[in-house]
This record gives structure tokens, C-alpha cells and sequence, in this order.
């Protein structure tokens, strides 16, 4: 029998929800760090350059839906 790559365990669909929930994960965490630092910026040069220096992108607009910082108010002072 000839492998085909593909496997139809119930384990294999598990893994690969798995899988998709911590990119989920990811995302969200990486675009939360992005406004922490944005908004910890000083201009937008400095937070392009902090992002660079972390690892991360700008957010996309799908990142823009992300649920607030805890304790995080929408008014800025």
C-alpha cells in the first residue's frame, strides 16, 4: 500500500486543529504587542523601527478586532 500523505486518524484532525488554534494564538498575541508599542511610541519612525527590532509587522486589519488590553481605557489622556 502506497502512502498518499494524507491520514484520516482522528488524531491527525486533532493536531491540525490544534495547529490552526495557536496561529489564532499567535496573531493575536503578535498584534497585541504591536499596540503596546505603538502605543509607547514616540513618532511613527520610532515604532516602525521597535516593531523591526521585535519581529513584528505592522497589524493587518484583521489584527484591528483584537479584544482590548486588560485595563486598558479607550479615552487617552
Amino acid at each position: 500500500m502506497a502512502w498518499t500523505g494524507k491520514s484520516t486518524s482522528p488524531i491527525a484532525g486533532e493536531f491540525a486543529a490544534n495547529q490552526a488554534a495557536n496561529l489564532i494564538h499567535e496573531d493575536t498575541q503578535r498584534a497585541r504587542a504591536a499596540r503596546v508599542v505603538a502605543g509607547h511610541s514616540i513618532d511613527a519612525a520610532d515604532c516602525s523601527e521597535t516593531l523591526a527590532m521585535l519581529g513584528l509587522t505592522i497589524p493587518s486589519a484583521r489584527a484591528a478586532s483584537v479584544e482590548p488590553l486588560p485595563g486598558a481605557s479607550s479615552q487617552r489622556a
